[in-house]
């Protein structure tokens, strides 16, 4: 016989079984209850700061820099490039057109002027003029000795250009080329995007008496310059900055403001010799050569550094000598 459960030995009925198992349960939750401490009501979530630009940003000022198209535009205004092609990039944003037309910079001039040349540095006070694409012309050249008086450069973006023409050279007598005139091919063979030096030395190779055309696009000009051929600068060329803050641009890394009389006039002297050297100016590479030096002790640690930086234009040890005797004369006021 089935008696059900049991309590104390005597059968349960289910009314008292259900009762005792509720006894039971309410039992342990008040035990449970009793072993969870209290807790505060949750803190309503922290109100979010306002929006506002990175730390960073509020210890560094904003630098804006105005520009000009040279040959005549309202006048804009650029900031946040740290190269050239940056830069480049920025003013053709404001005048709404190709950065591959604007040819070279020059600064505080809207003239064709080698001396006010953007190089790998601004004042932070320079007014920016931009030279665009303007007239292309064709020019068949006959070496009759073997150099032709040119002196070339490039705009950081893939454009070389004539920056000085010596009086009396084969293109001197050429009146249709001008310093500033873009070398866009020899021979048909476009050289858009070779540096400087790889342009100096195709037309250094080529044959005498042997004519080979050019094809050059001049920088368009404003009305009170047509017909204006600019002449070499005697001195001073590509002097950027007089004391003053300026901004380096870099082609690798962020620009930096600076203000260092050593490397100024270094720099200078630098490019002098590369032109003396290698029939090129280039301010941003006499400054990457200046800053591979200025530290070392001795022209060997000097030559080991450059090669390290600037390998693949295998210097000769003649001219790594003259930059170093340049360097020390510049350092110990010797100018």
């Amino acid at each position: 016989v089935d008696l059900g459960p049991m309590q104390n030995g005597e059968a349960m009925s289910p009314q008292d079984f259900k009762a005792g198992g509720a006894e039971a349960m309410e039992e342990k939750r008040a035990q449970g209850q009793k072993n969870v401490e209290p807790t505060a009501p949750p803190l309503p979530p922290p109100s979010l700061p306002p929006p506002g630009p990175p730390e960073s940003e509020y210890s560094r000022p904003k630098l804006i820099f105005h520009t000009q198209l040279a040959h005549g535009s309202p006048t804009g205004r650029i900031h946040g490039f740290t190269n050239v092609k940056e830069l480049y990039a920025k003013i053709a944003e404001v005048f709404n057109i190709s950065p591959s037309e604007i040819l070279f910079c020059t600064l505080n001039s809207h003239k064709v002027d080698m001396q006010k040349l953007l190089g790998g540095q601004i004042g932070l006070e320079d007014f920016i003029f931009a030279h665009v694409r303007g007239e292309t012309k064709e020019v068949e050249v006959t070496k009759t000795e073997d150099a032709l008086g040119l002196t070339i450069t490039d705009n950081g973006a893939g454009y070389a250009f004539i920056k000085r023409i010596k009086e009396g050279s084969t293109i001197d007598r050429l009146k249709t080329v001008c310093i500033g005139d873009h070398i866009e091919a020899i021979n048909d063979q476009s050289i858009v995007g070779c540096r400087h030096y790889e342009v100096a030395k195709m037309l250094k190779e080529q044959p005498r008496g042997v004519p080979f055309t050019l094809r050059l696009v001049g920088p368009k000009r404003a009305f009170d310059m047509i017909g204006m051929r600019s002449k070499a600068p005697k001195s001073n060329e590509g002097k950027m900055v007089n004391g003053r803050e300026t901004l380096r641009l870099r082609s690798k890394g962020a620009a930096t403001v600076q203000e260092d009389e050593f490397e100024e006039q270094a720099t200078k002297k630098v490019d002098d010799l590369l032109e003396s050297y290698m029939g090129i100016r280039d301010l941003e590479l006499a400054t990457t050569i200046v800053e591979a030096g200025k530290d070392k002790k001795n022209p060997d640690d000097f030559a080991e550094a450059l090669d390290s930086v600037l390998g693949d234009f295998a210097f000769p040890d003649v001219f790594m000598f003259d930059v170093w005797e340049a360097m020390r004369d510049v350092k110990d006021g010797r100018m």
